[in-house]
């Protein structure tokens, strides 16, 4: 295996962890509207995820660095075609951002209320787009003889691509229904429970349709078994979360996230960005890649760096690993 194909390994993996990750608390930040029934509620979900999800991000920042450094090729043509979605989900991250931290300082309603819809909104809108996104990357699109893309921001809203989101918008918010049932005590555990059901059954049907689409268009032998895999685990998740496991039910779903976004990597390989075009236009991981030097001291900065990494997050989520509720919930913080 060349140090090109580790490469594309290890930011599939980046990706994988940025999605289980970013996935719950992109799903808690939407649940705000559909699960939490007053400010003493939504204020339990924020706390959920408030010791965490700026870490999740870090997933994000390296990947992004990761596919730079390793393909430029790729992330040039990715973000100039891709230039207005991430653009909106690049806004979308910040406007969240600064949501958690200004909701609560000051007390008036209005204040109060204006923070949680942008919490809602750079929830839901990312989940969707990166769906998106990651459909016409796997689909293909229009890159011309000097890897450029020729499209317009509507040739990305085709059908597939559509499906793509929405399966990643429903499957995110299971996935953040089942973390919170897994994270919080009393009324809202059950009522998180009886909602992650119905998002799972919608998550399924959309993912069916998804995931047969990408295996009879792009797949093989290993793409097939991970769409089982997927498949199983989101059923597995969802008799879980039935029975009250609600911890085998987050690694489930979390699961179905792994395998998914797996199989669309397996479908890719051994191209970065297909182009729909001409194949033989597409970027791949020989054409888009950086040098074997650069390739080797990345490779040796990771292999030192990762595991601290993940070490520090797992500790951050060894701390703030017992469940909350409203009764947890200080008066003034409402």
């Amino acid at each position: 295996m060349e140090l090109h194909d580790v490469w594309f390994v290890l930011i599939a993996v980046l990706w994988i962890g940025y999605f289980f990750l970013e996935g719950f608390d992109f799903g808690v930040g939407i649940l705000t509207k559909l699960l939490a029934r007053d400010r003493t509620e939504k204020r339990v979900l924020i706390n959920t995820i408030g010791p965490v999800w700026d870490g999740n991000e870090v997933w994000l920042l390296t990947a992004g660095g990761a596919t730079f450094a390793a393909f430029p090729e790729w992330y040039a043509t990715l973000f100039s075609g891709f230039y207005l979605p991430l653009l909106i989900i690049l806004v979308c991250l910040i406007v969240r951002g600064v949501a958690f931290e200004y909701r609560a300082k000051r007390p008036e309603e209005n204040w109060q209320t204006n923070w949680e819809h942008a919490i809602f909104w750079t929830s839901l809108i990312p989940a969707f787009l990166w769906g998106v996104a990651f459909a016409n990357i796997v689909r293909g699109v229009k890159i011309d003889r000097h890897h450029e893309y020729v499209g317009t921001f509507w040739d990305l809203l085709n059908p597939y691509a559509v499906i793509g989101g929405l399966v990643t918008l429903t499957l995110f918010t299971f996935h953040g229904a089942v973390f919170t049932a897994l994270k919080t005590l009393g009324d809202i555990r059950d009522r998180a429970r009886r909602l992650a059901l119905v998002l799972g059954l919608v998550t399924a049907a959309l993912a069916l349709v998804f995931l047969i689409w990408t295996q009879a268009a792009h797949g093989d032998g290993a793409s097939l078994a991970a769409m089982l895999v997927a498949v199983v685990a989101l059923v597995a998740a969802l008799a879980a979360n039935q029975i009250g496991r609600e911890g085998w039910a987050f690694a489930l779903s979390g699961v179905t996230i792994v395998a998914a976004v797996a199989m669309l990597f397996l479908t890719l390989f051994p191209n970065v960005m297909p182009s729909s075009l001409n194949a033989d236009w597409s970027l791949t991981v020989s054409n888009a890649s950086s040098s074997h030097y650069t390739l080797k001291i990345m490779t040796w900065c990771a292999g030192i760096a990762t595991p601290i990494v993940l070490l520090y997050q797992g500790w951050t989520y060894w701390v703030f690993r017992k469940r909350i509720g409203t009764q947890h919930i200080a008066e003034a913080a409402h």
